[in-house]
């Protein structure tokens, strides 16, 4: 497991994957301290209020991840970053090449900037179709280490894949996963490269990230609670 020193309450990352700003306000006043780190992303962003839900959230002493995934060119990634700077967000995505990388780990400031490596809603097939010739866990591992060397602080990854980047990989890089499914996967969900809470963080995950099992509970802060008493007792069970 990783050995960073993280307050486990902070290791789950809620998904907010809803409407509105309005929907979002009234999902954490639910949540309360159920809930730390709320990941934003292109659904609100495009609701508009993006960046008052942000400030609202961090008054509040969430803590925010910013997942718009930039990809452009170097420059615009850039001065993209620099928009988030000073403003309490804690993770920004990217996506791209060694110089999209390097140019928003140049620009990041008091942002962690994380590198998608390969989306947990992608499998063989889907690489195939967009003309990737390398099986996933080599892509994944690419990437990792060029976003390292680029700068970057951590990665976004399937828990299938960071047995093998803790192996491979320094442990200082991030290890955010998402696709976290505390029960068995339902064959409407998009998601494919998944694992649970547990088996995240025994092979090396240093946060999960979790959306539809906690916000389609009939009672998401029980759900996200009993992620949290999970996470307690993996990481108990670690350092005893």
């Amino acid at each position: 497991m990783t050995p960073k020193n993280i307050p486990d309450r902070e290791r789950l990352i809620f998904a907010m994957d809803v409407a509105d700003p309005q929907a979002a306000r009234q999902l954490v006043e639910q949540l309360g301290e159920s809930v730390v780190f709320y990941k934003l992303g292109l659904e609100l962003f495009m609701s508009g209020g993006y960046f008052e839900l942000l400030d609202w959230m961090v008054a509040r002493g969430k803590k925010v991840f910013v997942d718009l995934k930039f990809f452009d060119v170097p420059a615009t990634v850039a001065a993209a970053v620099k928009q988030l700077r000073n403003r309490g967000v804690t993770f920004a995505t990217i996506h791209g090449n060694q110089a999209i990388m390097e140019a928003a780990a140049a620009a990041k400031g008091d942002v962690k900037i994380l590198a998608v490596t390969v989306l947990t809603s992608l499998d063989r097939g889907d690489l195939d179709d967009l003309g990737f010739t390398v099986d996933v866990e080599k892509l994944v591992l690419s990437r990792a280490r060029r976003a390292l060397e680029a700068g970057c602080d951590g990665v976004v990854s399937s828990g299938l894949e960071a047995p093998m980047l803790r192996e491979f990989i320094d442990h200082r890089l991030l290890v955010v996963t998402p696709g976290i499914r505390p029960v068995e996967n339902k064959p409407v969900d998009d998601q494919k490269r998944t694992v649970d809470v547990a088996q995240a963080f025994a092979n090396g995950a240093d946060y999960i990230v979790v959306g539809r099992p906690i916000r389609d509970a009939a009672d998401p802060r029980a759900a996200a609670e009993a992620i949290q008493a999970t996470i307690a007792h993996s990481f108990a069970g670690a350092r005893a």
